[in-house]
């Protein structure tokens, strides 16, 4: 895959930006509020945060889309909004990257469209069956993707049958690299009990270019 992340990663690391909801919290938001609509409500105070991320020397730009797939959206009476809600996050980091672009920003400036987990239990712990899961995961990257997203960045999934189906999904649209995060628990374990190397060697078979463990409680792969 020819991509310009892929390409600028095999040059030096790029450095991400962090948290959404926090500081979005911060700024006076409730959490019981649905952070993804305020993508739709108040798209300024979004795009403030990701200015403030990009000045702080951040390259790579991930949308306010942690929680936009049908089953969170659907606490909120939202679920019909996957599209619209997904699409304005990744406008909304697009407008911010252009103002830093045209105000003089040599950094090269990249968006990955955050996908989190469906917060939902999947079969064979929950109900929730794997072509129901994988549906809705394909629904919300195919909206970031079409949107306009450089990357996908599938993160804070604590589930390998979970981040199985999300990662088939974006290799399925197949256009942009993906970047699959796992979060495991104290004993080095996701709450399933899978350990940092059985997901890498899962992930690599669904297609990762690369995997690394960087941490006790996290394994990235960009695919």
């Amino acid at each position: 895959m020819t991509n310009r992340l892929l390409d600028l990663t095999r040059e030096k690391p790029l450095l991400a930006d962090g948290a959404m909801g926090t500081m979005l919290h911060a700024r006076g938001v409730a959490f019981d509020k649905c952070f993804d609509e305020l993508n739709l409500t108040q798209p300024a105070a979004v795009g403030e945060i990701h200015r403030a991320y990009i000045e702080a020397g951040a390259q790579l730009i991930v949308t306010n889309s942690f929680g936009a797939n049908r089953y969170k959206l659907s606490q909120h009476g939202l679920e019909k909004k996957v599209g619209e809600i997904n699409a304005a996050g990744v406008a909304i980091a697009r407008r911010v990257i252009d103002a830093a672009v045209g105000a003089g920003s040599r950094l090269p400036l990249l968006i990955a469209g955050d996908v989190g987990p469906l917060g939902v239990r999947l079969a064979p712990f929950g109900r929730v069956k794997p072509e129901q899961a994988y549906a809705a995961f394909h629904e919300q990257i195919a909206a970031l993707v079409e949107a306009g997203a450089d990357a996908i960045l599938v993160e804070t999934v604590s589930d390998l049958y979970e981040i199985t189906e999300a990662v088939r999904a974006a290799k399925a649209i197949g256009t942009v690299p993906v970047i699959a995060s796992m979060t495991f628990t104290r004993d080095d374990r996701t709450l399933l009990g899978d350990n940092p190397s059985k997901v890498g060697a899962e992930l690599a078979k669904l297609g990762a270019d690369f995997h690394n463990a960087i941490s006790v409680d996290q394994v990235v792969a960009k695919a």
